[in-house]
């Protein structure tokens, strides 16, 4: 069980989203991690990722592209809270 977000798990979500074009200014990453984690659209407009703390965090990352693509394509029907993220 995760406990604490360090900056490992940050370099790889940044790997990811950068990946993605997603420029790191529009990244909130919490640093306490959720049980279950989730990806959504802040109202401010950026991208909150919050790691699963229970699901182990190299299957969590895989899946973290369809998480935030569905974050940012539920934020464009106006919500803010797409479904909670869960494990492969």
């Amino acid at each position: 069980m995760l406990e604490v977000v360090t900056m490992k798990e940050i370099e790889a979500i940044f790997a990811v989203t950068d990946a993605m074009g997603i420029h790191r200014e529009s990244l909130v990453i919490p640093l306490g991690p959720a049980s279950p984690g989730r990806v959504r659209r802040t109202p401010a407009g950026k991208i909150e990722i919050t790691v699963d703390a229970e699901v182990p965090f190299e299957a969590w990352l895989k899946r973290l592209p369809e998480l935030v693509e569905a974050a940012v394509a539920t934020s464009g029907r106006g919500g803010h809270d797409p479904p909670r993220a869960r494990g492969t």
